[in-house]
């Protein structure tokens, strides 16, 4: 049974001699990660962007922004 971050040994069944390396590899590629709002913060965006009629993924684009933009200039 695993606990937490052990690392388990590979089981023999698994068997990669005919794998080709960076098959699937995509230097253009982008990568999106999931961010996850607590409930709160996406009821009061999602409140937002309905009286603003923009999508979510854009109001909180630029609030970062504009935090960026804010933490930048007393630098």
């Amino acid at each position: 049974m695993s606990h937490g971050n052990e690392i388990q040994p590979m089981k023999p069944e698994y068997d990669f001699s005919k794998g080709e390396r960076g098959k699937f590899f995509r230097p253009t590629s982008e990568l999106c990660l999931p961010i996850y709002l607590t409930a709160d913060v996406q009821i009061y965006l999602t409140e937002r962007t309905a009286q603003k009629g923009i999508p979510l993924g854009e109001m909180v684009n630029t609030l970062l922004k504009q935090d960026i933009q804010l933490i930048e200039s007393v630098k």
